[in-house]
This record gives C-alpha cells, sequence and structure tokens, in this order.
C-alpha cells in the first residue's frame, strides 16, 4: 500500500525514518518536483488500524505533516468527479458566520455552526433555520459585501482545480451554504455543478427564511450520486472533499474522501486528512 508524507516545510531525515518505522514501510523516498509540499513516498504492507492512525496522527500532527495511506496505488486518472463542499473547504470563511457579522450576532451564529459541523446538532435543517432566522430584517446587499470583502480562497484551491479540470475530470461544489456565493464561484472557477441553499429576499432584505429544499447531508449524498449518474459516473470514481458531520455522508459513497482542516469526527472517518497542506495536495496524493 502507498504511503505519502507531506509537509509545507522540509521533511527530515528524522522524521522520514520515524514515519517509516511506525507504518513498517520501505525507506521513504522524497519526490522530486512537489510544488506546494514537501513529498516523500514510501510503501508499506501494515494494515491501517486505529492504533496505527492514531500513532501516526500523533507523530505527524505537532509536526506539522499529513499523512496517507491508500489501499491501492491510485491517480487522478481514476477518477471522473471531485466534489467539493464550500464553507471551510473550497473557502477559508463560513458565510453564514460572516453574514450575520454585519448584524452584530456572529458569535451567536458561530456556535450554532461549530456544534452543527462537530455533530452535537445532528439536525442539520433546524440549525441552518434557527441561524438563518437571526438574520431578518439584513439588508441583502450585505451578501454582496461578503463575498467581496470576505470570502478567500482555500491554500491550493485554484492549483487543486486547475489539476482535476487539465485531467478531464468535473468539479461539484456542493454546500449547505448559499446560491448568492456558489452562483458567483461557479464562472470565477470554471466548476461544472453547483448546489446550495437560496435565502429569500423580499423587498431588498433577508426574511429569516430559506426558500425549497434544504442541502443536509442526504441531499448532498444524493447530488453526488445524481451528478455521478448525469456524467456517467459511479460514486466510486467520486473524490469527496469536506470539512464538517454534514459532509460525511457523500463521503462515505466516494471512491476517496478529503477531510480538509477538518473537525476530529470527519477525519476518523475520511480516507486521508489534509490538516496542514493545502487542497493541492490532492495533486501530490495522486500523482
Amino acid at each position: 500500500m502507498p504511503l505519502t508524507l507531506q509537509s509545507l516545510s522540509p521533511l527530515s531525515a528524522a522524521d522520514l525514518d520515524a514515519v517509516r518505522a511506525l507504518a513498517s514501510a520501505s525507506p521513504l523516498v522524497p519526490r522530486d518536483g512537489a510544488v506546494a509540499a514537501s513529498v516523500a513516498v514510501a510503501e508499506t504492507s501494515a494494515p491501517l488500524t486505529p492504533a496505527l492512525h492514531e500513532s501516526l496522527d500523533a507523530y505527524c500532527m505537532p509536526r506539522g505533516i499529513d499523512w496517507a495511506i491508500l489501499p491501492a496505488a491510485r491517480k487522478l486518472a481514476d477518477f471522473k468527479l471531485v466534489a467539493m463542499d464550500m464553507d471551510s473547504t473550497l473557502i477559508t470563511i463560513e458565510c453564514i458566520d460572516e453574514i450575520a457579522d454585519f448584524c452584530g450576532l456572529k458569535a451567536e451564529v458561530s456556535a450554532i455552526t461549530e456544534a452543527a459541523m462537530r455533530g452535537e446538532i445532528t439536525d442539520f435543517n433546524e440549525s441552518l433555520r434557527r441561524r438563518v432566522a437571526l438574520l431578518k430584517g439584513l439588508d441583502a446587499s450585505v451578501l454582496d459585501r461578503v463575498y467581496a470583502d470576505r470570502l478567500k480562497l482555500s491554500p491550493g484551491a485554484e492549483r487543486m482545480l486547475e489539476g482535476v479540470q487539465a485531467a478531464g475530470i468535473r468539479t461539484l461544489l456542493v454546500s449547505g451554504g448559499f446560491v448568492h456565493f456558489t452562483d458567483q464561484l461557479k464562472p470565477r472557477l470554471g466548476l461544472d455543478f453547483t448546489r446550495a441553499n437560496t435565502l429569500e429576499i423580499v423587498d431588498g432584505k433577508l426574511t429569516g427564511n430559506v426558500v425549497g429544499e434544504i442541502v443536509n447531508a442526504d441531499v448532498k449524498a444524493r447530488t453526488v450520486r445524481e451528478v455521478c449518474a448525469q456524467i456517467g459516473a459511479d460514486p466510486s470514481q467520486a473524490i469527496v472533499m469536506g470539512d464538517g458531520s454534514n459532509d460525511l455522508k457523500m463521503m462515505a459513497i466516494a471512491g476517496l474522501s478529503v477531510a480538509f482542516r477538518a473537525k476530529p469526527v470527519v477525519r476518523a472517518q475520511a480516507s486521508v486528512a489534509f490538516n496542514h497542506v493545502g487542497l493541492d495536495g490532492l495533486l501530490e496524493l495522486l500523482k
């Protein structure tokens, strides 16, 4: 099984030896030409048990190293779709928290958002309605201000997208956030498909309601299946990237799941976790 290490800092010989020993791997060989990170690869026959997972995390996390052990060698050509969550995955912010900041309720809304993403609030629909209700009466122009002034792409996002698009892979942005942002990111980044929630706006003001079906965990997973069917792919040919518990169901049906700067519950269930490198770590992983 292939073992891959990635770090934004040079990987030391001591780190390579320590991880090799933990994983019962062949000597880790630095990869020349890695663009955004230091990368080293090896082979291991050790099964990825919970104990090994815990040991590798304990060693690598404090040293800024991301590790991955895949069941078999994979490459980009094995996949036909990359599906991404938006807030705190493709972009660095939670849009609803930033919207709430304009009415002085960011702390209150952020607390609900964090609890939902950690899986402590299991009814995502209710948590979203509670947060959106707090925005009632806010001028809709705030949405444009959040997009222009606060929305930033996550590290490596553009390079990752350029790489997968060059490989002929389709892209899906599926979000429990809002179409106001996904609709602008779609042409900007050349995305193929988007799905998100619609905030109701009347007379230029947010009403505090969401229009239509809420994009929760089940809808995210269903959307991945539907897009796969539309492009003639099996979900096993999809890569799904996310950070919160709302992403777990769509990650579970994917051929490869990537937890990006994610909550512990997501890191524990994903195929791979990128805690330090950018989204473009995917390109090195599947090179």
